[in-house]
């Protein structure tokens, strides 16, 4: 099996930029963060040629017509807005965000099941909000399902910012992840990941995404129907200035539980994601060639 194209590519510039906003918004302020986005995505938009291609060619997919330099610019700078405000809240400084929430019963009406359940997400909007909203309304623990070196990354930015590394997350690839996953839904708990980028040696599923054909991991839900968990979906869409719109909204998983099935299934969340990026464009963070495997133009 192919090394997925995102696990390939060195996502540098996320970090640099998360580093970066660390340190001023820290430092000097939100006010004097949030001017700096400005020129960071003016460099960005000049250095970053794969990056900068990725997103013309998707927002032209979404949109189904050419888009020029400030498409992309407003693509970059909505991903950036969520940079700094994910700094905000694991540096415990949150409280300006505004959360428009709904879907909370469909979440809790899964949890009613007794068996936890894993919550699905994607590279859009911001996850991170999940963790702020876990700490403060959640009915249940959250834990938080994530490649083992964006768990890495993740937890040297929290040292950096409170000195505290992350005990809610649960890093892939490693023998007993799996295990603790579902020793965290039996204990009717939350964990969520983000099921649209496939891991190493993940057997994939070619969706009809876009006006194309996209691979999508077939491993979230192999592992919802192992455990036998509820799926919830769960989407907190940026509309700049610390607002997001955050919704949860219950899978239905059926009881086919054959290779068929699954595909399925991966199908349906394939739309679901579709469905988000055409009512929000902007709040897509995938920023490299998604359609890799099957598309090299």
């Amino acid at each position: 099996m192919s090394t997925p194209s995102w696990l390939r590519q060195r996502e540098r510039g996320s970090a640099w930029l998360m580093r970066i906003m660390t340190v001023v918004a820290l430092r000097r302020g939100r006010a004097a963060a949030r001017l700096l986005l400005y020129p960071i995505c003016a460099y960005f938009l000049l250095f970053s040629q794969g990056a900068r291609i990725a997103s013309q060619r998707y927002l032209e997919r979404v949109r189904g017509n050419r888009v020029g330099w400030k498409s992309v610019f407003a693509h970059y700078h909505r991903f950036a807005e969520t940079i700094l405000d994910r700094v905000s809240i694991l540096a415990g400084r949150d409280s300006h965000l505004a959360y428009d929430v709904k879907g909370v019963d469909e979440l809790q009406a899964a949890l009613d099941e007794g068996h936890g359940c894993l919550l699905f997400g994607a590279h859009f909007g911001s996850f991170e909000v999940l963790r702020s909203l876990g700490a403060t309304h959640s009915p249940a623990r959250v834990r938080v399902l994530m490649h083992e070196a964006n768990a890495s990354k993740l937890n040297a930015t929290l040292r950096a910012v409170n000195g505290t590394p992350s005990r809610d997350i649960i890093a892939l690839g490693r023998p007993e992840t799996m295990l603790e996953v579902r020793d965290a839904v039996r204990a009717g708990e939350i964990v969520g990941l983000l099921a649209d980028r496939a891991v190493a040696d993940d057997r994939r599923v070619m969706c009809e995404f876009l006006e194309g054909s996209a691979p999508f991991p077939q491993g979230p839900f192999v592992l919802a129907s192992l455990l036998r968990t509820p799926i919830v979906l769960f989407s907190a869409i940026c509309d700049g200035n610390g607002k997001y719109r955050v919704r949860f909204e219950r899978f239905d998983t059926g009881d086919d539980r054959t290779p068929a099935g699954i595909a399925s299934q991966v199908q349906r969340y394939a739309s679901w994601l579709e469905r988000k990026c055409r009512a929000d464009p902007y709040n897509w963070f995938n920023f490299y060639d998604f359609f890799a495997t099957v598309e090299r133009a």
